[in-house]
Order: C-alpha cells, then structure tokens, then sequence
C-alpha cells in the first residue's frame, strides 16, 4: 500500500511539474489532488525536492535501460547508417515516451543537453576510433550534433502538430552530419 502511495505521488507530481513547473506546484495542491493530506506525502517524502530528485532517480534509470547514457552506452554503431538508425529510435523514444515527455517539460535545455552531449561524446570518439568519424574534438562534434537535434525535441513538446517535420529534420541532419564529418 504505501508502495503505491509513493507511486501515486510520484506520477502525480510529474504531472503537476510537466503543467504548472516545479516552483508552481505546491504540496498542498499536490496532497489534495491525490485525495491526501500535506502530512500524507510527508510521510513518504520530507519535501519537494525529495519528490523531484525521486523522479529525476527513476528517469535516469529508466533512459539507461531504454535509451543509454555516458556511462551505460549503448552499442557504438559499426556503420554510418548504423548511427543514424540509433540516433532516430532514441529521437522516436523521446518524443514518444510519455514519461520521457513530461519529465523534459520540467527540466531546462541546459539539463537535458549536458546528459546528451556527454554520452554522444563518448560514442563518437569511439567511432573516431572505429574510423568512421574523421577525428576531430569529441566533446565539441557531440555538442554540434546533440544541440540542434535537442532543440528539435523541445520544439516537439511546444508544437506537437510539428512532431512529424521536426523528425524529418532530425533524420536529414543526422545525415548532413554523417556526410560531413564520416569517413567514406
């Protein structure tokens, strides 16, 4: 029972954050929203920000097993297509994942970029080493990549009747990107 309560509030607050942001979300509004009492999530929870690292814990989690991260990455491509086809289901999951979208909506740019960057960083340096990636700064092509594709996504959560075009976007700079920077 008070495995679904914690449940309960977590999914709830995500919900609340995705809406009204972290700072317009209140324990009141929340306990009340759930049928409980501020002194019902403080059982579970000593604050605000316990909730919201608790989300930002099960989010990590949750990427590193569908999506990867710079410390559990996913396969390096073997092949420039290879890369493309993993870039487009990670952008399919993003956009598409429910919780994926909404915590997104509570985290800044900035905070989803930084994970982002880091982790394909560290995919193309090991295409560097595979050879298919003329060498170059890691860090910086990873920013070059992750940053218009990032931006692409948000534009998603803002636009949703635009999801379509943006993932053609996304597709063609993925290969603007692989024709630049691949080795042929």
């Amino acid at each position: 029972m008070a495995k679904d309560t914690k449940e309960r509030i977590l999914m709830t607050a995500l919900d609340m954050f995705s809406k009204k942001g972290y700072e317009g979300t209140n324990i009141r509004e929340l306990a009340a929203s759930l049928g409980l009492v501020k002194s019902g999530i403080y059982k579970h929870y000593e604050s605000k920000e316990a909730i919201w690292n608790a989300l930002l814990d099960r989010m990590i989690a949750y990427y590193r097993e569908h999506f990867g991260s710079a410390e559990h990455l996913p396969p390096v491509p073997d092949s420039l297509e290879d890369f493309i086809s993993m870039t487009m289901r990670m952008v399919n999951l993003t956009i598409h994942d429910e919780q994926i979208v909404r915590t997104r909506k509570v985290l800044t740019l900035e905070h989803f970029l930084t994970g982002l960057t880091e982790m394909f960083g560290r995919i193309l340096s090991r295409m560097m080493e595979k050879g298919l990636i003329r060498r170059d700064d890691p860090e910086m092509l990873a920013f070059a990549y992750a940053t218009p594709i990032s931006a692409l996504i948000h534009l998603c959560d803002r636009e949703p009747e635009k999801t379509e075009d943006a993932i053609r976007k996304i597709e063609a700079f993925s290969r603007h990107f692989i024709a630049t920077y691949g080795v042929k």
